[in-house]
């Protein structure tokens, strides 16, 4: 497996205040997957994904991602594995409105170790056409492929999505799947997305239900689905 959760366990508060947002879960992930990751809100999802990604520290348990154990790394080593490994898409799309298409992927693919060729990836998100653009410019969904590009310029291991499609309509949501799905067949890249929308799912190759800090399911689905079929 190419990620690895056991026992993963994450407490915030003490005393009566003490909340478990991971209690004890065991996940696991092949390389290549796309996985999509549901629960209700405060189920452990977030902070899972901020695990996944090296924002924070386990309090107990393991989590190994490729070749790293991130279990006792400090923080300037994790750090580094953002940097090099972990590619971020978040629902808002914080790109900086004074640069263009471009330069937004390009502040990234600057201080990546073996980034993706800029045209290339443009050419993938169907966005060559807006590179000279700024972010005012561009419509809810258009600006989200320049955050997926963004992130997978710097040619990531894991790619992490945290409700990408929150703030889209439906036309547009669809169109950023679509993408997601692309970017992983092109260059297969372990993709995790995180939602509420159950839909998604149906286009995962494997699905992991959360509640109460727990993985209470972790499936491979059967029928798996395009992004373009999906009932969004």
């Amino acid at each position: 497996m190419f990620i690895t959760l056991k026992n993963a366990t994450k407490k915030y508060g003490e005393g009566e205040a003490l909340v478990y947002a991971l209690d004890g879960a065991n996940v696991e992930i092949d390389q290549g997957e796309i996985c999509v990751i549901l629960g209700p809100s405060g189920s452990g999802k977030s902070t899972l994904l901020n695990m996944l990604g090296g924002l924070d520290h386990l309090d107990e348990g393991e989590i190994i991602v490729g070749d790293r154990n991130l279990t006792g790394y400090k923080t300037n080593m994790l750090t580094q594995y953002r940097k090099e490994d972990v590619g971020f898409v978040f629902q808002f799309y914080n790109l900086i409105p004074d640069l263009t298409v471009a330069e937004n992927i390009e502040v990234v693919s600057d201080i990546s170790e073996n980034p993706l060729n800029l045209d290339e990836v443009l050419e993938a998100m169907g966005i060559e056409k807006y590179r000279h653009r700024f972010p005012k410019e561009l419509s809810g969904g258009q600006q989200q492929r320049v955050a997926i590009a963004r992130a997978i310029i710097k040619n990531p291991k894991l790619l992490l999505c945290d409700e990408l499609t929150g703030a889209l309509d439906t036309k547009s949501s669809r169109t950023v799947l679509e993408f997601i799905e692309k970017i992983n067949k092109l260059y297969k890249t372990t993709t995790v997305i995180i939602t509420h929308n159950e839909a998604i799912a149906q286009m995962a190759d494997r699905v992991i239900y959360i509640k109460d800090g727990k993985a209470v399911q972790n499936k491979l689905n059967e029928h798996k689905k395009t992004a373009s079929e999906l009932a969004l």
